[in-house]
C-alpha cells in the first residue's frame, strides 16, 4: 500500500505513471472495450493502494492520451481507439447511367423489411426498445388519463395539450430559444409538422431545397405536394454548401428550404453555431422560410445541446419541428412545430386535416415531462447512444476493408460510410438481407441515385453478440466484391 504521507513528489509521478501504462496496455489490448466505464478515480484509489491525488493524474493523463474521456456527472469511459483512423466520406457526383430500379422501388424494398421478424435492422433510425422507459411511460400514460378531464376521450385544444406545449416551450432554452406555449402547436409526428409548414409557405410548382444526401422520406413527401426539389451538397463535417444555396437564391430557383442542421440524417454533422447564423440571414435577407428538422437535436454526445436556427430567427421565417419518436414513444406519434409567423395557416392546417391531436398520448407525454421523467431519461439515451457509436465504429474498422471511410457524428443515431466505387450499395443490401441482415443503401438518400457506393448504419441497437456477428458478414459481404 501506497503511504501518502511518505509518498515523494518523485514516487508519485512514477505510480501515476505505472497506472497509466497499465490501463494504457488494456485498452489497446481491447481487455477494456470502447465505452466501457471506467472506475471512480475514488475506487482506482482503493483498489490500487494509492492516493486519490495519484489516481486522478493517472487519469488525466489518458485522457491526454486520447484514450478516456469525462463525461459529466457520469464518470470515465473509454474513447474510441482505431487500429486504422478513417477518412471523411467525399460528395458524389450524379451517375452517368440509371439504375434499373427507381430511387421509390428502392425505398418501398427497404421499408418492406422495416419491421421484419429476425432482421438485423441497420436500417431502422430509431432506438432499440430496450432503451426505451416502456414501464415509466406505461405509467404517466394511466395517471394522465386518470387524472385528465374526461379521462382524455374528448378532443384535445386545437394547439395541443397545454402542459406538453407548456414542457415544450420549457426545452427551448437548452437551445438558445424564448419560447411560450401559446407558440407551440402539437401535430402527429414530425413528419406531419413538416407536411403543415410546406403547405403553409409553398404552392404547387415552387422549389424547396433540401440536403444531398438527404433522409428519403422528405423527397416523396415534398413531390406529393406538387413541389420541385433542388438538392444542395453538404459536407460530412462542414455541413450545406451555403455559397451553393446562396448562388440558388441569387437566381431564384428556392422558395423554400427544409435542412436537418443538427445530427443531419445521413451524414451525422450538426452545423456549427455561425454557419446556422449565417444559413438563417441569409434566408432573412431574402424572405424565404427554412424549415428546420431537428427531431435529433437531444441526441447529443457532447456537453451542451446544441443551438437551434430557429434560435437566431428574428423574422419568424423559421419553422421548427420536432418529435419524440427518435428519443422515447415512436409509436406515441407526439410531434409538434414552433412556426413562427406562420402559426395561423398552421392552426388553420391543422384544422382541415386532424382537427386535433390524439388526447392520450400527447397528456402521457406532457405528464412524462412534468415528472422529471424526460431528463433523466434523455441522460441514459445520451450515454448509451455515444457508448453504440464508438463500439460500432470500431467493430467497422476492425471488419470492414481498409478503403473505407466513415463519418464522426457528434450525435444522433447513424454512419455514413463510403465504400470502394466498383461496390453497388443496393445489390449489397440484397446480398446482406439474405443474412437477415437489413442497411439502407447510398442511392435512396438523393433524388437520382447518385450514392450508389455508400450505405447508411444506425447504432440504435446496443452492441451484442448479434450485432458483432452481423457487422462480421457485412464486412465479408463488401469484401467478395
Amino acid at each position: 500500500m501506497e503511504n501518502p504521507a511518505k509518498t515523494t513528489a518523485r514516487d508519485e509521478d512514477f505510480l501515476y505513471m505505472q497506472i497509466a501504462d497499465r490501463i494504457s496496455s488494456q485498452v489497446r489490448r481491447q481487455i477494456i472495450k470502447t465505452g466501457e466505464k471506467l472506475p471512480s478515480v475514488r475506487a482506482l484509489s482503493q483498489e490500487q493502494g494509492i492516493s486519490l491525488s495519484t489516481a486522478y493524474k493517472a487519469y488525466v493523463q489518458l485522457e491526454i492520451d486520447g484514450l478516456i474521456e469525462a463525461r459529466p456527472k457520469s464518470g470515465y469511459y473509454v474513447r474510441y481507439t482505431p487500429t486504422r483512423t478513417f477518412d471523411p466520406p467525399k460528395s458524389a457526383e450524379p451517375p452517368i447511367e440509371s439504375k434499373k430500379l427507381t430511387v421509390d422501388e428502392m425505398i418501398a424494398l427497404v421499408y418492406r423489411n422495416f419491421s421484419g421478424e429476425g432482421i438485423v435492422k441497420f436500417s431502422s433510425a430509431v432506438p432499440s426498445i430496450s432503451l426505451l422507459p416502456r414501464a415509466k411511460l406505461n405509467k404517466s400514460m394511466m395517471e394522465s388519463i386518470r387524472l385528465g378531464k374526461n379521462s382524455c376521450i374528448t378532443y384535445e385544444a386545437i394547439q395541443g395539450n397545454e402542459t406538453l406545449r407548456k414542457h415544450i416551450a420549457r426545452q427551448a432554452f437548452s437551445w438558445g430559444g424564448t419560447v411560450l406555449p401559446d407558440d407551440v402547436v402539437t401535430t402527429q409526428g414530425c413528419m406531419e409538422a413538416m407536411v403543415f409548414c410546406l403547405r403553409a409557405v409553398t404552392k404547387p410548382g415552387d422549389t424547396v431545397a433540401i440536403e444531398s444526401p438527404g433522409y428519403f422520406g422528405i423527397f416523396s413527401t415534398i413531390q406529393s405536394l406538387g413541389l420541385k426539389i433542388l438538392e444542395i451538397p453538404n459536407d460530412p463535417a462542414e455541413g450545406i454548401n451555403i455559397e451553393f444555396l446562396a448562388n440558388a437564391i441569387e437566381k431564384k430557383q428556392v422558395n423554400a428550404c427544409l435542412f436537418v442542421p443538427t445530427f443531419s440524417n445521413p451524414l451525422g454533422y450538426c452545423l456549427s453555431n455561425e454557419k446556422k447564423k449565417q444559413l438563417v440571414e441569409l434566408l432573412a435577407k431574402n424572405d424565404i422560410p427554412l424549415i428546420e428538422d431537428d427531431i435529433y437535436g437531444e441526441m447529443y454526445f457532447g456537453k451542451t445541446r446544441p443551438r437551434t436556427c430557429k434560435s437566431y430567427d428574428k423574422e419568424g421565417l423559421v419553422m421548427l419541428c420536432s418529435s419524440v419518436s427518435k428519443s422515447l414513444a415512436p409509436g406515441y406519434r407526439v410531434g409538434w412545430c414552433i412556426p413562427g409567423k406562420f402559426k395561423t395557416q398552421i392552426i388553420n392546417l391543422k384544422l382541415m386535416h386532424t382537427l386535433s391531436s390524439a388526447s392520450p398520448t400527447q397528456a402521457a407525454i406532457g405528464h412524462f415531462f412534468e415528472t422529471g421523467r424526460y431528463d433523466l431519461h434523455m441522460r441514459n439515451l445520451r450515454k448509451a447512444l455515444h457508448t453504440q457509436c464508438l463500439r460500432y465504429t470500431q467493430a467497422i474498422a476492425e471488419y470492414f476493408p481498409a478503403d473505407v471511410k466513415v463519418s464522426r457524428p457528434p450525435g444522433g443515431y447513424v454512419l455514413w460510410i463510403e465504400l470502394d466505387k466498383k461496390i453497388d450499395a443496393f445489390e449489397l443490401y440484397r446480398k446482406a438481407l439474405k443474412y437477415n441482415i437489413s442497411i439502407s443503401p447510398g442511392q435512396i438518400f438523393s433524388t437520382d441515385s447518385r450514392f450508389t457506393n455508400f450505405i447508411r448504419i444506425s447504432f440504435g441497437i446496443p452492441y451484442n453478440d448479434e450485432i458483432d456477428k452481423s457487422l462480421k458478414t457485412l464486412g465479408e459481404l463488401i469484401r467478395k466484391f
